[in-house]
This record gives structure tokens, sequence and C-alpha cells, in this order.
């Protein structure tokens, strides 16, 4: 097991699938304490608590809403009953639901700002009272290059990611002079379940305008988050870092 997290305690939001699980199972794997949430499947976090600790990894699923300011409050007071430190937060759930603006339901824009933005902004604020206090910590937000750039048919992801920009950035300067550093990582495509929805035809169109020809692996992004969570990135706030394959370029 590697040692570059050992003695840290982490909370990962949205740690059940896709790169969550990724950097939930790299952590643990670097010999941290990760507290992740989820939001639906309780076998499926229960699958991943046994394989997790079975393997020597130090791993508690709790199932949380994120966009329920309560849940946030009681999430990080479970975590501090059980640690006397949070080391770092990563911000990473998220939901899509695409459509063009014509046809966008309401309930759509809503439900993706509340998750995507203002689920990171109580999770934000939560670690910044712990961080404050205790004059150290990472907090590590997951953007897209979709905030960035925008995308046809996502203007409530692409607007919810753009808003993670602007907060991170804010943040890194509230909370600099606390040594609490505050970054964003902007992944391009990445392999998960939430991409597994587009057709072959559509994949191939996509990997073709992407230097490096492929879509990034989970993996690859959690392995840039462990970095960012390590005292190797001591002098690093308010960056956002693309991991998208030269996309941005």
């Amino acid at each position: 097991m590697n040692n570059t997290h050992t003695g840290k305690t982490f909370i990962v939001t949205g740690g059940s699938r896709g790169i969550g699980e990724a950097i939930v199972r790299l952590l643990c794997s670097q010999g941290a304490t990760v507290y992740a949430t989820y939001n639906s499947s309780d076998e499926r976090a229960a699958s991943l608590t046994r394989e997790i600790t079975e393997g020597g990894g130090a791993v508690t699923y709790v199932k949380s809403d994120i966009t329920r300011e309560t849940d946030v409050e009681a999430l990080f007071e479970r975590v501090r009953e059980a640690a006397n430190t949070i080391h770092g937060v990563v911000n990473n759930a998220g939901i899509t639901r695409d459509g063009l603006i014509l046809r966008m339901q309401t309930k759509d824009w809503h439900d993706v700002v509340n998750t995507n933005l203002s689920g990171v902004f109580y999770m934000c604020r939560a670690a910044a009272k712990v961080m404050v206090r205790q004059k150290h910590g990472r907090i590590l937000n997951i953007g897209s290059i979709v905030g960035l750039a925008g995308n046809a048919g996502q203007v409530n992801y692409s607007a919810a990611k753009a808003g993670v920009v602007g907060l991170t950035r804010s943040l890194a300067k509230e909370l600099a002079s606390r040594n609490v550093l505050v970054n964003c990582l902007a992944p391009g495509f990445v392999e998960t379940e939430m991409t597994e929805k587009l057709t072959e035809e559509q994949k191939k169109a996509y990997f073709s305008t992407i230097p490096l020809q492929r879509p990034a692996h989970a993996s690859e992004i959690a392995g840039v988050v462990s970095f960012f969570l390590s005292e190797s990135s001591s002098y690093i706030t308010g960056q956002v870092i693309n991991v998208d394959g030269g996309l941005a370029v």
C-alpha cells in the first residue's frame, strides 16, 4: 500500500460510481481514511465497502443528499466525531439532465444547478468552517471542460460547472490566509457510466476532437486529485486544471 495519505481523513462526494469511485479506491490504497457519500444504491455502497476494506482500505459510505443543507451538516458532524481533523474534501457529486434549451424543463435546470453548484457551495461552506479553525485543509472541486467551453444541449450543466469555477477562485482568495487551498479540476471526456449513454458513432466523433484521441480513464482523474490533496501541491490554490487530453489546447 502506498503511504502518500496515511493518517489523513478525506470526504469524497458521489463516491460510489465513476470518477468518485476511482478517487475513493486510490485514496484508500494510499493509506487515507475516506468518508464517501452516495445518494441511491445501498447495495452498491455495501459491496464497495466490503471490497475496499477486505483489500486493506478504510472507507465509510454515508447516504447523503448534498442538495440538503441538513444532510451536509450531519455528514461533517459525523466525520468530526470520528476524526479530529478533516484534511481534504473532494466535491465530485454531479448529475446531468441534457437537452436543448427549447425543450429543457425548468426542473431539469434546477436539479442540475442544485446538485452541481448549490451542493458544492454547501460542502465548501461546511468544510471551510472546519478548516479555518484548524488552519489547514484542501478543497478540490470537480468541474468540467464544459464549464469553460460550453456545450450545446447542456446549458444547465455548463452553467453549473462554470459557477464552480467562480466559486473555486473566490473561495481560494478567502481562505488562503488560513492555509486552506481550493482548486478545481476540469475533466474532458471520461469513460464512466454517465458517458456510456452515447453511441459508438458519437464517441468516435468526439474522440477525433481530442489530441490524445481517447477518453480519460477515471483512474487518471483520481491521480490528479491525489496530487492536489498531497503536500506536493502546497503552493497551488485558486487554479482550474484541465484534465482533458489536450482538448482545450
